[in-house]
């Protein structure tokens, strides 16, 4: 005989399950809205509010008149977010993408195949007007946002001056890195919240903290005198096939620096194409020993000191023994009565070396340093070397010698365009300047502060050193190459053997001419240097042909008129 079960004890238990399962449920609900609501409100928020950076617009680095020699325009970066991307389609988007940006189709795949990632950039500095036709297509997983792009409008113009930045938008080199902070500006942050499929969610909260744009840089640079500075060179240097050359143009009174050329030179927008070895500024960065661009200072220790004067005579021969070294001048000639002037009017090395002997070890280095020598200019550009000037303590016997006629230091081109700066400026230094102000961030000007002035040497040394470089122009000098057709111009050769490291000693020569005009009233100082040339070496045949076009080219572009007087004769010989 069957017997029913007992429905309460079924109901009994059933509830029993029903109230546990129940507890399950209300237990998890009150961790979820009580103990953990706000690590999970945290989380969902995570999830749906979106931070994004909004770049500063950099600020433009201008020529002293205001022309942009690097610009910074609006732009968009491409990205992708390959998890959202339909696989289906994956091939079209490569396609087209690579056709669009200009990229490798094997590169764009690789990106999209990446799923696990949701923010690849894929391409920046993009068109707007492309970024808009790429966007049209509707693609799923393929976005764009503003950025900023850099130009340089001039290409190759000042490249080394002004350098380049990186594809975060922060200077890598020149006046782009070493002023990086005032150009720029400060990045601005902005939160949204969205939904699963990327879009905005309407009416959610949002918080903007805007960006503050870069300052710009304005320059003492003239675009003309620039552009006029790298033609020359650059002509130069592939004639000459020379390994690379500089020019600086200054102006006399004020220090400042109105052209910085150097060569080869590169396309600063695509900087990542040149060699590493044309990128730098050669004008502050490469050391070379003077040769007799280095006279003049030896030449003002001497005169100050009272113990010669422009008019002394020096009976020269073409040898002479310093120490263990046998000395030469750059040609054998019987010996000559040559005035001091003389002497630096045929760049005589013997007779540098006689008149040096009037003065002290230390008196000499001490007149190098007052010039300069063996520090940075001051002028702040990024890469600049203090070149080397041995302690007098160290100078060997042979080495005395040779430093009076700029052999055993070395310098950097701007520093040898300050020493003569400095003479032409009536033995006042003043410390070159290349940035003439900044914007403030109501994009009013505010000038740099003024440079330092110091006395180097007396007016009146000043002046006679003058006329002295003036004779090295004249007919019977080696700077013949560097005169100007109704201008009057002081100005001094050098040819210098130059040391590589790549061959561990002295190999080839570099050339150097450096000098001012009006020479009686001087406005501007041009230097030129050409380092291992192979068609020819000394520098009255290589370097003053460069500082006669840039010259002339500068005083056209400034209006300086000649002053319409003559040189007075110079005495180069005793008796003549």
């Amino acid at each position: 005989m069957l017997r029913l079960g007992n429905p309460s004890r079924r109901l009994n238990a059933g509830l029993i399950v029903m109230a546990f399962v129940l507890s399950l449920f209300a237990g998890r609900l009150v961790q979820l809205q009580g103990l953990d609501s706000k690590v999970l409100q945290a989380r969902a928020a995570q999830q749906r509010v979106q931070p994004e950076t909004l770049p500063a617009r950099r600020g433009s680095i201008t020529d002293a008149a205001g022309h942009e020699l690097a610009v910074t325009i609006e732009a968009r970066e491409i990205y992708l977010d390959p998890k959202d991307i339909d696989p289906a389609k994956r091939d079209l988007i490569a396609k087209t993408l690579a056709q669009e940006l200009n990229r490798p189709l094997e590169e764009v795949s690789a990106q999209l195949a990446k799923t696990t990632q949701r923010y690849i950039p894929l391409s920046r500095d993009v068109d707007p007007l492309r970024a808009k036709r790429i966007m049209g297509f509707g693609f799923k997983g393929v976005g764009s946002k503003p950025t900023y792009q850099r130009l340089y409008p001039g290409r190759t113009l000042a490249g080394g001056l002004i350098g380049f930045v990186g594809v975060d938008g922060g200077g890598l080199a020149g006046l782009e890195s070493s002023y990086d902070k005032i150009l720029a500006g400060r990045d601005g942050q902005q939160s949204i919240e969205i939904g699963r499929d990327g879009q905005r969610i309407p009416m959610t909260r949002s918080t903007r903290q805007s960006p503050v744009p870069g300052r710009d840089v304005r320059l003492t640079i003239d675009r003309d005198i620039q552009w006029a500075a790298e033609q020359a060179i650059a002509r130069q240097v592939d004639a000459t096939k020379a390994s690379g050359g500089s020019v600086i143009v200054m102006d006399v009174r004020t220090g400042q620096v109105l052209a910085m050329a150097n060569a080869p030179q590169f396309d600063v927008n695509k900087w990542q194409d040149s060699p590493v070895t044309a990128r730098g500024n050669r004008a502050v960065s490469e050391v070379f020993e003077p040769g007799s661009t280095n006279k003049v200072i030896t030449a003002a220790a001497a005169i100050e000191s009272g113990a010669v004067s422009p008019g002394t005579v020096f009976r020269v021969p073409d040898h002479y023994q310093c120490a263990d070294r046998m000395l030469r001048d750059a040609h054998p000639h019987p010996p000559e009565m040559l005035t001091f002037t003389g002497i630096m009017a045929e760049s005589s090395n013997i007779g540098t070396i006689m008149a040096s002997e009037k003065v002290t070890s230390q008196r000499l280095y001490d007149m190098f340093r007052s010039f300069g020598f063996g520090g940075k200019s001051g002028s702040g550009l990024a890469g600049e070397e203090a070149g080397l000037l041995p302690g007098w303590q160290t100078w060997s016997g042979s080495q005395r010698c040779t430093i009076a006629y700029g052999q055993g230091i070395s310098v950097t081109a701007l520093q040898m365009a300050s020493v003569y700066q400095t003479i032409a400026n009536g033995g006042v230094r003043v410390t070159p300047t290349i940035v003439a102000g900044t914007t403030d961030e109501h994009g009013r000007l505010v000038p740099a502060a003024a440079p330092k002035k110091t006395r180097v040497i007396s007016d009146a040394t000043a002046r006679e050193i003058a006329l002295m470089l003036e004779a090295a122009v004249g007919h019977d000098g080696t700077g013949e190459a560097a005169s100007i057709e109704g201008y009057r111009v002081a100005g001094k050769t050098g040819t210098a053997m130059r040391y590589d490291q790549e061959c561990g000693g002295y190999c080839g020569y570099t050339a150097t001419f450096v000098g001012f005009t009006p020479a009686d009233a001087p406005r501007l100082m041009t230097l030129a240097v050409v380092q291992h040339p192979k068609k020819g070496h000394y520098g009255g045949m290589v370097a003053a042909p460069v500082f006669k076009d840039v010259m002339t080219f500068a005083l056209k572009s400034r209006k300086i008129p000649p002053t319409g007087t003559k040189a007075p004769t110079a005495v180069l010989q005793a008796g003549r």
